[in-house]
């Protein structure tokens, strides 16, 4: 069992190395679910035979050594040295090929019950979400609030809620479903979107844009026009009512034409000019923006996200070691 431990072992390190070396495209919800079904069998086996083996050798021992005690007081030999405590817990304790694998089994097993279903933690790579998310920022995804989905297969068996504009959503990348990527819900299915001379427009309908405090942006160390966006709120095109306020920004030195458009599903929905775009959004798709209007790689260039797509619902930053004050929910 130790080699053939050590094989597997050796074939997750080699998987996660040549994942970390760019030499694979890994998939870590796979990953984490042969984790814990191999750690899981391990963790069986020990319960079942493992262990019972172990103890009975255990058993066996004393017996052993309580009969040789009996035998010795029965010569009248009282003061003895049989003591096999040591070489009991030697007996009991796990090798190194059981403690590497049925020991991890609850921990990977709860990590992978809590990412699957519950909460997954994400990193901020890009600025594409100023002001709402900074570089660097840690957050929590809602795994469960659009219905849960099995793992690997990304299977709905629960209903959950209907994504609304407005909602901060994760999903998976369109062109490389292998990445995951982070914007806000712009449109819903059906909707007509219209994103003309940095103006948004939904249904017809201008989007409330009022002029803010400038942003200071860090990385280029100047100024950008910081603007409050109210979206209408619903989950069909039919629903236009309330609304959710956010900041946006737009940077006045680039242009409304939208250059490097890919070839995507449903294209021809979208009409392009010098002046942006407009979109009619498919059933069972969804179109993002970030707000970081102009440095944002969005469903502007690259098209819809199906709703199979969907990993969840971002909702709370846990941490930036650069900024603990970033700390907190956001809309």
């Amino acid at each position: 069992m130790a080699t053939l431990t050590a094989f597997v072992l050796a074939a997750f390190v080699g998987y996660a190395g040549s994942w970390y070396l760019g030499m694979i495209e890994g998939n870590f919800a796979l990953l984490m679910f042969m984790a814990t079904v191999v750690t899981g069998i391990y963790w069986l086996a020990e319960q079942f035979y493992f262990l019972p083996q172990r103890k009975a050798a255990a058993e066996a021992l004393q017996a052993q050594a309580d009969k040789r005690t009996a035998e010795l007081h029965a010569q009248g030999i009282t003061q003895t040295d049989v003591n096999v405590t040591e070489a009991k817990e030697r007996l009991y304790m796990q090798p190194w090929w059981l403690d590497w694998t049925a020991g991890l089994f609850p921990v990977i097993a709860v990590v992978f019950v809590l990412r699957s279903f519950l909460f997954e933690p994400f990193k901020i790579p890009s600025g594409s979400m100023i002001p709402t998310l900074h570089v660097g920022d840690l957050i929590l995804v809602n795994k469960f609030h659009y219905g849960v989905r099995l793992p690997v297969l990304n299977t709905k068996i629960t209903e959950g809620n209907a994504v609304q504009r407005g909602d901060v959503m994760v999903f998976r990348y369109p062109p490389k479903p292998s990445l995951d990527y982070i914007k806000r819900v712009i449109g819903v299915p059906g909707d007509e979107v219209a994103y003309l001379n940095k103006q948004l427009t939904i249904n017809g309908q201008p989007v409330s844009k009022d002029v803010r405090t400038d942003f200071f942006e860090q990385d280029s160390m100047r100024y950008i026009a910081q603007f409050e966006e109210k979206l209408p709120l619903g989950t069909k095109a039919s629903e236009m009512t309330g609304a959710r306020t956010h900041n946006l920004l737009n940077d006045k030195d680039r242009p409304s034409f939208i250059p490097g458009v890919e070839d995507f599903a449903f294209k021809d929905n979208c009409h392009y000019t010098v002046e942006g775009v407009t979109c009619k959004v498919p059933a069972g798709h969804y179109f993002m923006m970030g707000d970081n209007r102009d440095n944002s790689l969005d469903s502007r260039y690259w098209g819809f996200v199906p709703e199979k797509n969907i990993v969840g619902k971002a909702f709370f930053v846990w941490m930036n070691f650069g900024s603990l004050s970033r700390i907190g929910a956001f809309q």
